[in-house]
């Protein structure tokens, strides 16, 4: 009978995730412009993408992305916690600090840093030309766009990180911890052989669900550079908004999506067997 409250959830699970990720795969293999009737397409709309610079551009653009974040913000927020695990005294304190910008709207975080940090009129940047360093805005530099936009995003997540670090720190044996410091251990040795292992199932999670997330990145990179210059800070997910709604090619846009899905599937895929792993040890 308790099965029965399962019910209301699948429903809506079907309507609101199962019925349109199948419209999606339907989609992927049609040619449709949104207005008039799909025709089957096969996969054309795979050979086109294949067949596409910028879709090459933005799937480079997003593996350098995850490995962004997958060294910085996880390094970030596992030195952060540390620190807050040692010190103790206003951890509190700033366990808020570094987790304010995370509930700040992406948007506003967005349009901070672009009129207070890269601005070459009203922010940082332009502050610092005037007397006589003049940084040029990442964001208007082919080379260094991707790592402009990835900058904001790093400070928007990075707090989330540490606060989800320093929660499971503080779940490692206290025993152990204070064995440590009796024989003497240096900081990196306490983390090293006692804090690390005791958190890995942890890290574990993080380091996967930020490649999911990496290649579902979106808001920033729309809001600060709409994928510009030159397509130079282009990801798969502003691409397939782009084919969908300035090129009204929906069937280009869902087979970019599916693309996204598969990275996501893999990430999914790794994170089950690793917990399938260490739940049979």
């Amino acid at each position: 009978m308790h099965r029965l409250y399962l019910v209301p959830t699948m429903i809506i699970n079907v309507i609101i995730v199962l019925v349109p990720a199948l419209l999606t795969v339907a989609l992927a293999f049609c040619s449709w412009d949104g207005i008039s009737s799909p025709t089957f397409a096969g996969l054309d709309n795979f050979r086109a993408l294949a067949d596409d610079r910028v879709f090459w551009l933005a799937l480079g653009n997003n593996i350098i992305w995850t490995a962004v974040f997958l060294t910085v913000p996880i390094l970030m927020g596992l030195l952060a916690a540390s620190m807050l695990l040692i010190v103790r005294r206003g951890s509190n304190f700033f366990q808020v600090v570094y987790f304010l910008p995370v509930v700040i709207a992406t948007a506003i975080t967005a349009r901070i840093w672009q009129g207070m940090i890269y601005s070459p009129v009203t922010g940082v940047f332009g502050l610092l030309k005037k007397y006589g360093l003049p940084i040029p805005n990442p964001l208007t530099q082919p080379p260094i766009a991707l790592f402009g936009v990835a900058t904001v995003d790093l400070w928007h997540w990075w707090g989330f990180l540490c606060v989800i670090f320093f929660a499971a720190l503080r779940q490692v044996s206290q025993e152990q911890i204070e064995a440590a410091r009796i024989e003497g251990a240096t900081y990196f040795q306490m983390m090293r052989y006692v804090l690390l292992p005791g958190i890995r199932p942890t890290i574990t999670l993080m380091m996967i669900m930020t490649v999911i997330w990496s290649f579902l990145a979106f808001d920033f990179v729309y809001i600060l550079t709409q994928g510009g210059p030159a397509f130079s800070s282009e990801l798969l997910s502003t691409l397939a908004y782009r084919k969908a709604f300035y090129d009204l090619n929906v069937g280009q846009a869902a087979a970019a999506a599916l693309v996204i899905s598969l990275f996501g599937l893999v990430g999914t895929f790794f994170y089950v067997r690793i917990q399938t792993r260490e739940g049979e040890q």
